[in-house]
Parts: C-alpha cells; structure tokens; sequence
C-alpha cells in the first residue's frame, strides 16, 4: 500500500519521539534515586563499623573513618559482650536441624499428596497449610503456657519442636506443585521392580527435586535465624537464646553501646546466611525457577 509522504505531519512525529526520549531519561533517573536511597543504609554500615564509638559521637554520621583497624575491636567487643558464639551455634542448630527436619517433612507429605492414592488429601493438605493462615504472634500466648506446662519452655527441644512446626506447611505447598510435575513413569518402573513407596521417595523423587528443597530450606533457614520474637518468648536463656535475641544486651536504658558497636555486631550475625546463601545459590536459583513455572 502506498504513502502519501507530503500527508505525514513531521512536527508531531517528532514530538512524540521527544516526549519517548524524556520519558526513557526520567524512568532511568527515577531508577537511579531509588537505588541511591536503598544503598544509604548499606553505606552507612560500612563506613560505622570502622569507626570508634569517640570518632562516631564526634563527627558526621556518614562520613568516612579515619582508619580501618577500628573493625577489629568493635567484632571482639560486640562477640564478647553479647556472648554471640553460644548465639551463633543456638542458631544453627535451630536452622539446619529445624529447617531441614521441616523440609524432609514437607517433602514425604508433598509425596504421599502427589503420589498415593487416599481419602482426604485435599483435606489433609488444607490442615498442614491451614498454621500459615493465621498470624504467627496468635500462637504466642498458647505456647508460652503449654511450654509452661509441659516443661520444655527455655529449652532446645521446645525451640526445635516449634521451628520445625511452624517451618513445614510452606515447603509443602512448593514441593507439593513442583512433584504434581514430575513423570510417574519413573515411579511405576521402580515399583514394578519391587520397591516399595519410600524407596520410589527417597531414590528417585527426592533426588529429582533437589532443587526447590535446597531453596525451601534456604528460606526456612533464614527465617529461623532472624527470628526474634518467639525466641525471645519461648528460648530466652543464655544457654538457649538466638543470635538475634543476643543482640537486644546492646539496647535498653542500660546500655551504653554506641551505633558502630550494634552495626557491627548485626554484621556478624548476618555473615553465616550470607555464607550459606552463596554455598548454595546454585540451587536455590534453579530452585526459584522451578517454583516459578
């Protein structure tokens, strides 16, 4: 079909490719503020822990310290005044045995919904996922005077009982979607072999969804060990206490710790799931895919 050229209005053509440019650098200036403001708080931890509480009350909050050896004393004043070794291994026992416990729970409960036959699974799934409907702080009070009760409160038990509760209907919602995926065929081929259903489970199924478990149990991880509330209510003993809950020794009206001193000390705390997290981001990554699909 051909164009009349002399009847294209070139003015407006050219307006609206001005106003396509503006609107491409005001999205881009828009993108830059809003990364500016979420990088301030990471800038202004790392230029606080190097300083000292002196050089921190004396100048600009964010300006650059005068030395980097600073780092050093504030990590062993902040590990040693909140005891953040016992913290540290609280935490991790919490995380990798709760979280994992959790996730090999969810995973044979994901299985037995996909891959059995019974009565009821609508039903049994809707109760596991029916703990993640209400909000968590509801089950505070109850816990707190069932623990009482039953005499595991302040105890490691009653903490790992409790994460491992409260960790398990999330990962079966994951792992229950990503298994209603997978082929059967391989299934009915081991159990025409002789095996029976945790054998189909545990050789063949699990290892096929390794990739969303290692991310489920990532977050679950996580959670745990930023989790303050409840291990403030039910694990509030030196010797049961989370890392989290150590860090409140740097607050109240009797402390007299200054910011350098609580950013560093939340730093520690916050290197081992970082750590964990890089080990294991192969995985969680395909595992996020995963459970995108």
């Amino acid at each position: 079909m051909a164009v009349n050229l002399e009847l294209l209005d070139y003015d407006a053509i050219a307006r609206r490719e001005s106003e396509k440019r503006y609107g491409k650098w005001w999205t881009l200036a828009g993108a830059v503020l809003v990364a500016l403001v979420w990088l301030v708080p990471f800038y202004y931890l790392a230029v606080s822990v190097f300083k000292t509480q002196t050089e921190y009350a004396s100048g600009l909050p964010l300006a650059l310290p005068n030395s980097l050896t600073p780092i050093i004393g504030n990590a062993v004043e902040a590990w040693t005044r909140a005891k953040m070794d016992i913290g540290m291994l609280n935490s991790a026992f919490y995380g990798v045995v709760g979280a994992g416990v959790a996730v090999l729970f969810a995973a044979m409960a994901s299985f037995g919904l996909t891959r059995l036959n019974f009565r009821g699974k609508d039903m049994w799934f809707m109760i596991i996922f029916a703990g993640t409907i209400f909000p968590f702080q509801m089950y505070l009070i109850p816990l707190f005077f069932a623990y009482q009760k039953v005499g595991i409160l302040n105890t490691h038990l009653g903490m790992l009982l409790f994460y491992i509760a409260i960790c398990i209907p999330f990962p079966t919602l994951v792992l229950k979607n990503f298994m209603n995926g997978l082929s059967r065929e391989m299934d009915e081929a081991a159990r025409m072999d002789g095996a029976n259903e945790f054998t189909v489970f545990w050789r063949i199924v699990l290892p096929n969804a390794w990739g969303p478990v290692t991310a489920t149990f990532l977050l679950q991880f996580t959670w745990i060990w930023n989790d303050l509330l409840f291990s403030t209510v039910l694990g509030n003993r030196a010797e049961t206490r989370s890392v989290m809950n150590s860090l409140q020794v740097f607050q109240g009206s009797y402390s007299s710790s200054g910011p350098n001193l609580v950013l560093t000390a939340a730093l520690l705390a916050s290197i081992p799931s970082i750590f964990l997290f890089f080990v294991l981001r192969k995985h969680f990554m395909e595992g996020m895919k995963v459970s995108a699909l």
